[in-house]
């Protein structure tokens, strides 16, 4: 129940009582269409090729195809409701950080933060692992001894991401590589498409029984299949995306928004579900494993989907990148010197980090499930609603108020049942394989 469009203050909501600096970052500068395509290539990025295996498996065809609309309708509302608050107060937050400060004051600013960057940590953590996962699988087509492992594949990756980051100073200069990224896009999920449709239509009938060992292994699975939901539609940075947007920033993100959850999931669903039909409980967490077909076509899916989740990892890197510039004073030319040289030492000091954790726990599914556990609820569906309440709470009927704390509760509990089932996850994993490991 969104209950107001507007963005006047309430007058006895807390001030932010630290000082918020500029950003050495281009702002409202971008179409909501770029901003659109930004949260598209979000939302298709490669990890689509994982859901068939990390969400349908667990819960099934009513399970899933269920969970997944669902989240896309309460994840668009919460979307709706933080960009709603953009302009809170009179003035832009381009930051989630900044506009939660703003609503509760310095504590929450802080919090908010570290929420916000443990997110999209792990969120690169996954680019990174699935793009040494989409590299490996393009080598072993072409080479049977399989000298190179997993851990070699995230480490090609980091360097390209590295690389990368360098060249593009900021998220509005994605501008192409946001073309780029939706062709990419489109040849991995389209051969994916085509490929396991082929297989689906001549195997045998599939099994689709959802597979327990035990009833605590069922609800922690399904637990983690439901932190997997939320994970495939939000970014965790929507106020940091709706700063490059030009005026009116509230209308044009809300245009980005629908763009992105009506055109920008059918790719998604598309890929989610014909991976599953087409080879039911037995769908691998990267559903071009099991895709059978001309090496060439195979090859070229992984090499984009591997391109691709350079470009993916790159926008949800900006943030730590923004912090960067912008806490070292980083301004002008992209192409001087002393800037190339933070951007070497920064971002590759980052990425390094990043690269060297993917490599030692790369186990895909656990990482979804606890980012979504640990931040993804926390900032898209716990705070959106509380903050929202907390801004409007005076212009808000009973009715409102009690639907916005309902939200709160609700997911605040899912929030803690999910982040125990992804720790037990990767508890259970580090048993079975070792750090390097080559899964």
């Amino acid at each position: 129940m969104v209950a107001d469009n507007g963005d006047e203050p309430d007058d006895d909501i807390n001030k932010l009582t630290l000082h918020v600096p500029e950003t050495s970052h281009q702002i409202s500068t971008d179409s909501w269409f770029q901003a659109g395509f930004v949260l598209t290539t979000g939302i298709n990025s490669v990890f689509v090729l994982g859901y068939s295996g990390t969400i349908m498996v667990p819960l099934g065809w009513v399970g899933g195809v269920v969970g997944l609309l669902l989240a896309t309708a309460v994840s668009l509302y919460a979307n709706m409701l933080v960009a709603k608050l953009h302009e809170f107060d009179g003035k832009r937050h381009i930051r989630y950080r900044d506009l939660a400060g703003q609503i509760y004051g310095r504590e929450a600013y802080y919090i908010t933060w570290a929420l916000q960057y443990v997110n999209l940590f792990m969120i690169n953590i996954g680019y990174l692992i699935l793009g040494g996962s989409a590299l490996k699988a393009f080598y072993v087509l072409f080479n049977e001894e399989h000298t190179l492992k997993l851990p070699h594949f995230i480490a090609i990756e980091g360097v390209v991401c590295i690389l990368f980051a360098i060249s593009t100073p900021h998220l509005s200069s994605l501008r192409i590589w946001l073309g780029c990224s939706t062709v990419l896009s489109l040849i991995y999920i389209i051969v994916a498409c085509v490929l396991a449709t082929k297989d689906g239509l001549n195997a045998p009938p599939r099994d689709y029984t959802i597979h327990w060992t035990s009833t605590t292994s069922r609800i922690f699975s399904t637990i983690g299949a439901s932190a997997n939901l939320v994970f495939a539609f939000n970014t965790g940075m929507l106020p940091e995306i709706q700063a490059t947007v030009r005026q009116p920033a509230v209308k044009n993100m809300l245009k980005a928004l629908y763009f992105q959850f009506s055109v920008g999931v059918v790719p998604m669903y598309a890929v989610t579900f014909i991976g599953y039909w087409a080879y039911g409980s037995s769908t691998p967490t990267y559903l071009l494993n099991s895709a059978t077909g001309p090496l060439w076509v195979k090859a070229s899916a992984n090499m984009s989907a591997f391109l691709q989740s350079v470009i993916a990892l790159h926008i949800f890197a900006s943030p730590a990148y923004e912090y960067l510039d912008t806490k070292f004073g980083i301004h002008g030319s992209a192409l001087k010197v002393t800037n190339i040289a933070f951007r070497i030492l920064a971002r590759g000091s980052y990425l390094t980090i990043s690269t060297l954790v993917s490599a030692m726990l790369p186990f895909l599914g656990d990482f979804e499930s606890l980012t979504g556990a640990l931040s993804t609820f926390p900032l898209t569906f716990i705070l959106a609603n509380h903050m929202f309440l907390m801004a409007k709470k005076n212009k808000l009927s009973s009715l409102q108020q009690s639907w916005h704390w309902l939200n709160v509760g609700f997911f605040a509990l899912m929030s803690v049942a999910a982040t125990v089932a992804g720790i037990r996850l990767i508890l259970v994993d580090s048993k079975e394989y070792h750090i390097f490991a080559d899964v």
